[in-house]
């Protein structure tokens, strides 16, 4: 028999059984309707025209949301692991400006842009079915792939300071290139193939070089996505949403019965598939 505190985890943390799934629909609709309220409220005039219920309606999101997040504290056995999680911080993040009112009622407004942040909730919730395989894939790729992304990025910004500081040199301030540090800002544009325009080469060997660039910034593009692409390859193996009771962790592979980060029995979902 399962105690109650097992239930709760199993409903809020668990997508693969219905009740999991049918809370996190819910979740997902309730995020939305509240973004829909931040941003009707952003309207001037259905503001002053419904304030007051909009603002009760807010007050509603506010206290469903709190009661969702004191429920995954008690859902799992270590409460600080949720609670310094990432998305243990979006929820408290995403609920406290709604209750700051009393204490700085005229920065509500300005807190308000927090609430945004439930949105966040999406990827998660995302768990749901065959979307689960591609969010949590990219996600471990792009962690599994961080030092080769930090690599080439140091040397992305290299290359800008020293085409930007050539660039300098070939046009000079008289050209629009007033600085080295402005000059850097050309490179890192042309690089990216953003090209804003606000600055240009003027002479034949400026144009040069900027060609150049521009054709280097096309293979650079590309480096990051085989990066990720072959880390995605690598994390094939990750398609469940599995999330350990304990610390709240997933991850996991199919047929992981033991929580890899803790030790912790891992809840079985092959019965519900």
């Amino acid at each position: 028999m399962q105690t109650w505190r097992e239930k709760i985890h199993e409903i809020i943390f668990e997508a693969d059984t219905r009740a999991g799934k049918v809370f996190d629909v819910l979740l997902l609709v309730f995020i939305l309707l509240s973004l829909v309220v931040v941003m009707l409220d952003s309207v001037i005039p259905i503001h002053e025209k419904y304030l007051t219920e909009l603002y009760a309606i807010e007050w509603f999101f506010t206290i469903v949301f709190s009661i969702e997040y004191i429920l995954r504290i008690i859902a799992v056995r270590k409460p600080w692991k949720y609670i310094f999680s990432f998305y243990g911080v979006i929820d408290f993040v995403s609920t406290i400006p709604t209750y700051l009112i009393f204490i700085i009622p005229g920065g509500f407004h300005f807190l308000q842009i927090f609430r945004v942040l439930r949105f966040l909730r999406l990827f998660k919730i995302f768990k749901l079915g065959r979307f689960t395989t591609e969010a949590k894939l990219l996600g471990q790729a792009m962690k599994d792939s961080r030092e080769k992304i930090i690599v080439f990025l140091v040397a992305v910004l290299c290359m800008a300071m020293i085409l930007g500081s050539l660039m300098y040199v070939v046009e000079g301030r008289a050209n629009g290139f007033t600085s080295i540090p402005r000059s850097i800002y050309w490179a890192i544009v042309t690089l990216t193939t953003v090209g804003f325009g606000d600055i240009s080469p003027v002479t034949p060997l400026g144009q040069f070089v900027a060609s150049i660039i521009m054709i280097m910034g096309y293979g650079i593009i590309a480096v990051p996505t085989g990066m990720v692409t072959a880390g995605v390859i690598k994390r094939n193996n990750f398609n469940n949403t599995k999330s350990c009771k304990s610390c709240s962790k997933e991850g996991h592979e199919d047929d992981a019965t033991y929580c890899k980060f803790c030790g912790e029995h891992l809840f079985d979902s092959s019965k519900f598939n």
